[in-house]
């Protein structure tokens, strides 16, 4: 079992080696699944753990995996595709260049939903879509877009939910168990590698998005995002956040007016 202090080791380790800070990530969530990746890789002992990741960069590649959440999926909680399309893509039609910032996208699929929701917009041509995460390989995925076509159903049931009228199997091609989504959707978006705890803003947008990623950073880390985020927002612009996750006992909070009950705000202050 990884004791508290070896948790500490650790994450002083990874900072001093490959500069990634865990710090202030949600301990106990952190706790259980470096726990975990330690008992699935059925390491003897905690120093063989701790040497491996220090000496190995493929397997901090694996640790990065592995610690960070990538589970999502296509037009996930569909209320709230509902709620851009009827409310906040009518606005972002008003700009001449639409800057879009999907926050920890992990693989992608958000990234792809909202491609696909200013498409049929009419939006897409003016569109660019800035998708970021700390893990590389997760990136990669996501550049490719090409997902399991398994995963199509849940994906085309939630497309659906969400107000979409079209065949969703439109925007992609089967090819024996994968599906390849459109290139005419790739091309409007920009993938690299940025780390939320210390990383700066790198644009101004009029959206962004960054849902179900706070939950697993503690409140000073949850305050000091919020307010990159408010720094990388134009006056106006809609941020997006996770159902469980909210601006009211933040400091940027006074800034901002809810839009709908879909957790998205406007920037307004």
């Amino acid at each position: 079992m990884i004791k508290d202090a070896e948790l500490d080791i650790l994450l002083n380790d990874l900072l001093e080696t490959y500069g990634y800070d865990f710090t202030e990530y949600a301990r106990a969530s952190l706790k259980r699944r470096v726990q975990r990746l330690f008992t699935l890789d059925r390491f003897p002992s905690f120093a063989e753990f701790r040497y491996r990741l220090r000496s190995e960069p493929e397997y901090f590649r694996r640790f990065v995996e592995e610690i960070t959440v990538n589970v999502t999926e296509m037009f996930r909680d569909p209320a709230f595709y509902e709620a851009l399309r009827t409310n906040v893509l009518n606005v972002l039609a008003t700009y001449p260049l639409i800057r879009i910032w999907h926050a920890g996208c992990a693989t992608g699929e958000e990234v792809y939903s909202m491609a696909i929701l200013l498409k049929e917009a009419g939006l897409l041509h003016k569109s660019l879509l800035y998708a970021t995460d700390l893990n590389p390989d997760a990136l990669e995925y996501a550049r490719k877009g090409i997902y399991p076509l398994a995963h199509m159903k849940i994906h085309s049931e939630n497309y659906v939910l969400s107000g979409g009228r079209a065949d969703f199997s439109s925007y992609y091609t089967a090819r024996y168990d994968h599906a390849r989504f459109d290139r005419e959707l790739t091309s409007k978006m920009i993938f690299a590698t940025h780390n939320l705890v210390h990383d700066r803003s790198f644009n101004e947008f009029q959206l962004i998005l960054c849902r179900n990623v706070m939950i697993y950073f503690e409140k000073p880390l949850q305050d000091r995002v919020l307010q990159l985020f408010d720094n990388s927002l134009e006056p106006l612009g809609f941020l997006c956040l996770g159902s469980k996750e909210n601006l009211r006992f933040s400091a940027v909070a006074r800034h901002y007016t809810p839009w709908t009950k879909e957790k998205i705000w406007r920037k307004t202050g």
